[in-house]
């Protein structure tokens, strides 16, 4: 340590002034955010399967949800519902879903997240997205995402001809 000199003192930078606190949503918004957890009664099937989510009509063989389970379907598109709130989210999901279907594809891929900001109510797009799923005609079956494709926070889902 001979030698050795310290550096030289400079003065300290002024503090910047931190930026105006914003609200992120309105009353009416976090009311809405409030019902929209609290809306949807969880389904018992859903919740005892934890965060695997299957469904299949009953022309679909057991040998296609084993493949599609396993990721063994080509996805040709997918969409992402990560933030949209629940409206929001289903209108999304009704376009994609019939753009699909006229455009004739098979299998496609939907991330609905797992649903950490949801509150004590646990995830609500990935409940709903469940319930959607199986009233729409032209979804022949749906299983959760292999873990490289989003795991939990997604399905895998195989669409039936047009109709």
């Amino acid at each position: 340590m001979a030698g050795v000199r310290p550096l030289p003192r400079s003065p300290a930078a002024p503090a910047r002034p931190r930026p105006r606190a914003i609200a992120r949503f309105t009353r009416a918004e976090c009311r809405d955010l409030l019902h929209e957890n609290h809306a949807i009664a969880p389904d018992p099937a859903v919740l005892e399967t934890e965060d695997e989510l299957t469904f299949r009509r009953t022309y679909v063989r057991e040998e296609m949800m084993r493949k599609l389970r396993r990721g063994q379907f080509a996805v040709e598109a997918e969409i992402d519902l990560h933030g949209l709130r629940r409206h929001a989210a289903h209108a999304a999901l009704s376009q994609f879903l019939n753009d699909c279907v006229h455009r004739g594809l098979h299998c496609v891929r939907i991330i609905h997240g797992k649903g950490l900001r949801s509150g004590p109510g646990g995830p609500v797009l990935k409940l709903v997205v469940h319930h959607w799923l199986r009233k729409v005609e032209n979804v022949a079956a749906f299983a959760a995402a292999r873990p490289a494709d989003g795991g939990s926070c997604a399905v895998y889902v195989l669409l039936a001809a047009r109709k």
